[in-house]
């Protein structure tokens, strides 16, 4: 797959919520995945490796309490590159409800998603 279609497949897949099936199908083995600077000494932050990348998303969905509402944006591709919005309105277990948006930015190699990094404000 190229990177329009890698980046049209994430978007169908998290709209749909199928996060994992989203990793398993289109990230490589050795993804790295990047948080904002600043976070709590308890935060999920940057990781290296599909286990860990699942690991991660399995402790941030673990701390969700109710899912509101979110959104998927539709992707911006400039060559190997994409980026999207992505929203999200929860209550997270012990923080509350918290509307969260981020701009995501993937990098593809090989048909295969090997970078991800999210931003947006911290605190």
């Amino acid at each position: 797959m190229n990177t329009e279609a890698v980046a049209k497949r994430l978007v169908e897949l998290c709209r749909q919520g199928k996060y994992e099936q989203a990793q398993d199908e289109l990230y490589a083995d050795d993804a790295v995945s990047v948080e904002m600077e600043g976070l709590p000494p308890d935060s999920l932050g940057n990781v290296k490796g599909m286990d860990a990348i699942r690991e991660k998303g399995r402790r941030f969905n673990e701390s969700i309490e109710t899912v509101h509402g979110g959104s998927v944006g539709d992707p911006i591709v400039a060559g190997k590159w994409f980026s999207l919005v992505m929203s999200m309105d929860a209550t997270f277990k012990g923080r509350g409800r918290i509307e969260m948006n981020e701009i995501c930015v993937y990098q593809v190699r090989d048909g295969k998603i090997v970078h991800e990094q999210f931003f947006y404000d911290v605190g």
